[in-house]
């Protein structure tokens, strides 16, 4: 009998872990479509970890004095996975433009599922 129970626990697990991935990847897709229409880092996005279990882990940004385009790996940042995408935006900075000792934001452009342009520097 235990092991009846334990594998309709584990099987529910494994739909609840799937349910749940895919309702991140649709909160990621809303947010990508809220940014294409308005602009902007919207509030509220999904935090780091939906958007990493949603398989959307790269964040494309653009340089706001340089336009410069890069993608940045969330799963390999240094903030809580609790962290909210829109939170970024005031955080993240150019890697070009501090060689020159400027600092200028980030601007979000959209969650990617991979990166464009995996050659380059992140």
């Amino acid at each position: 009998m235990t092991t009846i129970l334990a594998a309709q626990s584990a099987d529910a697990r494994a739909k609840g872990e799937a349910l749940i991935r895919t309702a991140d990847k649709l909160l990621c897709e809303s947010w990508n479509e809220r940014m294409w229409a308005d602009g902007g880092p919207i509030d509220p996005s999904p935090t780091i970890d939906q958007a990493v279990n949603g398989t959307y882990p790269w964040l494309e940004i653009e340089c706001s004095r340089c336009k410069t385009r890069r993608e940045v790996d969330l799963a390999t940042l240094h903030h809580p996975p609790t962290t909210f995408v829109h939170d970024l935006a005031s955080r993240l900075r150019c890697s070009k433009c501090s060689k020159a000792n400027r600092r200028p934001p980030a601007t979000l452009l959209q969650l990617a599922q991979r990166a464009r342009h995996p050659d380059r520097e992140t």
